[in-house]
């Protein structure tokens, strides 16, 4: 696929707690049909964030990505801090921005195409670069992983109160209060993304930069989280949430969308309701199987 005929994309990522958007950002570089111009962190502390996402692209060879930081609101170490403990932000050789929301408004406002926004976290950041610059909105789509509809987390069959959202409450109301378009994967369709059998031996048994980047920080995730029976007896990964959003921002072709309005309640829920907003939503899977030999295959390949 020609550059130019690429998709324009920002990730806006809280990676550091769990380790979903590490798979995420594993994806998202192994997808040719997605030009990324900036990646941006956001919530708690976002400069081991940032340093996070600065190693993993330095071993990937793509520090032709500029980075944007978040504003930090917590000192405390991130869950996978012990991957970047030696890691100096200065050392990465790509661009930096220390202010994160100027980066993104700057980004799409000089973009000569649509920028697709992709978030995989709580949204301050977006809901700061909308009060920042509103014309964001006349160049650029809203892509998340957010919500619950009718399914909750790991395929329980009722709605739950999704993180990223409760996380930031008034900022995902002011997101998807927004007068761009707007699609998100609830966990309806992301709450159940797991890789067992043959799609977990592939990604065990590939050692590619990107991949082996991938398993050394779910390592230290496993550990932390004391869950060394996902690898060692269950032989399966933890729910990859955030690689569903990483594929909607290039195809919707193995999900089904509906549009819905969905109301975001005072304590977090995402319901369809009457006074809601107009949001394209991920309800359901046409071939979810698919899905993960795509993420597999993308993953290992060269």
């Amino acid at each position: 696929m020609l550059k130019n005929n690429k998709i324009p994309v920002i990730l806006d990522t809280d990676i550091g707690l769990d380790i979903d958007d590490t798979w995420a950002l594993g994806l998202l570089l192994k997808c040719p049909e997605l030009d990324v111009k900036l990646i941006s962190t956001v919530s708690r502390n976002t400069h081991i964030k940032t340093r996070l996402v600065a190693k993993f692209l330095e071993i990937a060879n793509r520090t032709d990505i500029p980075l944007g930081i978040g504003p930090q609101i917590s000192r405390r170490k991130e869950l996978l801090y012990d991957w970047v403990k030696e890691y100096n932000l200065s050392e990465y050789p790509g661009i930096i921005y220390e202010n994160s929301i100027e980066a993104i408004c700057n980004t799409i406002m000089e973009s000569d195409k649509p920028i697709t926004l992709i978030a995989i976290g709580p949204l301050g950041n977006i809901a700061e670069a909308l009060i920042s610059n509103p014309k964001i909105t006349q160049n650029a789509r809203f892509v998340g992983m957010h919500g619950s509809i009718n399914i909750g987390y790991a395929g329980k069959p009722s709605p739950a109160i999704e993180y990223n959202v409760f996380s930031d409450i008034q900022s995902c109301q002011e997101v998807f209060r927004a007068p761009w378009e707007k699609t998100i994967t609830p966990l309806d369709t992301c709450g159940n993304i797991v890789l067992s059998g043959e799609n977990f031996e592939q990604i065990i048994n590939c050692d590619n930069p990107i991949v082996t980047s991938i398993k050394e920080n779910l390592e230290i995730w496993i550990k932390k989280r004391k869950q060394s029976e996902l690898l060692k007896t269950q032989k399966k990964t933890s729910i990859l949430f955030d690689t569903v959003a990483i594929y909607l921002a290039f195809s919707e072709e193995l999900l089904n969308i509906q549009n819905l309005k969905i109301e975001l309640t005072k304590i977090g829920q995402t319901k369809e309701s009457e006074n809601g907003n107009l949001i394209r939503c991920a309800t359901s899977w046409k071939d979810i199987q698919a899905f993960k030999d795509l993420v597999v295959q993308r993953l290992i390949s060269d």
